[in-house]
């Protein structure tokens, strides 16, 4: 399957990345089919080099099936080629890690407590159900005994018929 994506080049520190035409199974920095633009993404947002591409290439090759990846889509939304993707959903994005694992571990002694609480909840519950169910048991035997089944007459089974062997 093709794919447009970024393979990426640059030195150490300062990416630059290459937007091509390449099969699926190829590695990033593999071998591709067609380079279609390039993207530097330490320029800012509002000059124009830092997005290059040729347009009609790339519109070729999705009419040949080609499909982007959820980077390059973007990419490509910003240049006008194709519409934005949707944005995910990720809450915690706008955290900073260190606050969110402070967060995370003052959350952990709250369910501990919780798991303590709760085997309490459902050995109440267990003693209840075994009150119970001696009580449906008996209920049961009584409507079985209302309830006499008829008496049907055995079915005669036909002897069974063995396939010779060869």
């Amino acid at each position: 399957m093709l794919r447009i994506r970024l393979s990426m080049g640059g030195v150490r520190k300062r990416p630059v990345y290459k937007i091509v035409i390449a099969d699926s199974r190829f590695p990033r920095d593999g071998r591709f089919v067609e380079k279609v633009g390039s993207f530097n993404p330490l320029l800012p947002k509002e000059k124009k080099e830092r997005i290059k591409v040729e347009a009609e290439r790339i519109k070729y090759w999705i009419s040949k099936g080609a499909r982007p990846t959820l980077r390059v889509q973007r990419i490509l939304g910003e240049a006008q080629l194709m519409p934005m993707p949707k944005q995910g959903n990720n809450p915690l994005k706008a955290i900073a890690k260190k606050e969110r694992k402070k967060a995370e571990t003052k959350e952990e002694p709250k369910k501990e407590e919780a798991k303590k609480e709760e085997p309490k909840k459902e050995e109440a519950k267990k003693a209840e159900a075994k009150k119970e169910e001696p009580k449906k048991e008996e209920a049961k035997k009584a409507e079985a005994k209302k309830e006499e089944p008829k008496k049907e007459e055995p079915k005669k089974e036909e002897p069974k018929k063995e396939e010779p062997k060869k």
